[in-house]
């Protein structure tokens, strides 16, 4: 195969778990990306994936997550703009990506926050992977936001769901997008609670978003991978083996279109 291939991976929280699957599928056929850019736990993964971490070793700490290996509430803290602190999770992302440096990835990576600041999109081109990885993923309001370099980062979501064009910018010929929100705002029956109300706001916020993000970037994207996890929520840790089989399961019927559009 001649042409560079670049992973867009989308945001999802537990629904992202579909990434690994769809790289279990790829290497399976020997297609490695040449480059990966994520958002959210599509930088999760992409991190850990272009810092050297295989399949299996993902799944399994996947797999084993409890709620307690991320809740950390601490005193004061809505006055610290969060409902969670964030220390806990800023040490299982240590613990698994160490003191590696973007620049020195196996994988050209890069991840996509939002400073809150500026109001823009920022693209993590270099330095700590954990750091990147973790403020493209602090989801605002609920875990405490990062600030570095004079900036204060929350997840890349709110501005960018899939970074199909920061991946195209990396110089890859073929783009393949991972897009596990697709169908989340989808109709609904009915809203429990305030905090169901204001999770289904964000979501369908950011299904329009997408959708003309989509619109304006059609031509950037070579194939679009969107596995539908149906009734699953991004927001609960459960059912992420299902989530894994069926990001393996659409990669493995794209295949054929995917080993094509490569060559």
């Amino acid at each position: 195969m001649s042409k560079t291939l670049g992973l867009a991976l989308g945001a999802g929280g537990a629904r992202g778990v579909a990434h690994i699957g769809v790289l279990k599928a790829l290497e399976e056929e020997g297609i490695k990306p040449d480059f990966i850019a994520g958002v959210s736990m599509g930088a999760v993964v992409g991190g850990c994936y272009a810092s050297g971490m295989t399949i299996d070793e993902m799944k399994n700490i996947v797999l084993q997550l409890k709620k307690s290996d991320l809740i950390d509430i601490g005193p004061a803290f809505i006055s610290r703009m969060s409902i969670l602190r964030s220390k806990k999770v800023a040490n299982l992302l240590s613990s698994y990506l160490g003191n590696k440096f973007i620049e020195d990835l196996q994988i050209p990576f890069r991840c996509v926050a939002t400073d809150l600041y500026s109001g823009k999109p920022y693209v993590f081109e270099e330095g700590p992977v954990s750091l990147a990885v973790q403020a493209s993923s602090t989801m605002p309001g609920i875990l405490r936001p990062i600030e570095h370099g004079g900036r204060l980062f929350v997840d890349g979501s709110c501005l960018c769901r899939v970074p199909t064009r920061v991946v195209k910018d990396m110089g890859a010929d073929v783009v393949i997008s991972v897009d596990v929100l697709s169908n989340t705002s989808e109709p609904v029956d009915k809203l429990g609670n305030i905090i169901s109300l204001l999770l289904r706001v964000f979501d369908v916020m950011d299904s329009q978003q997408t959708a003309l993000i989509a619109d304006r970037d059609g031509d950037i994207c070579d194939l679009r991978l969107a596995p539908p996890m149906k009734g699953m929520s991004q927001y609960a840790i459960k059912d992420l083996d299902r989530a894994y089989d069926e990001g393996y399961d659409m990669a493995k019927q794209n295949m054929q279109k995917i080993k094509e559009i490569l060559e």
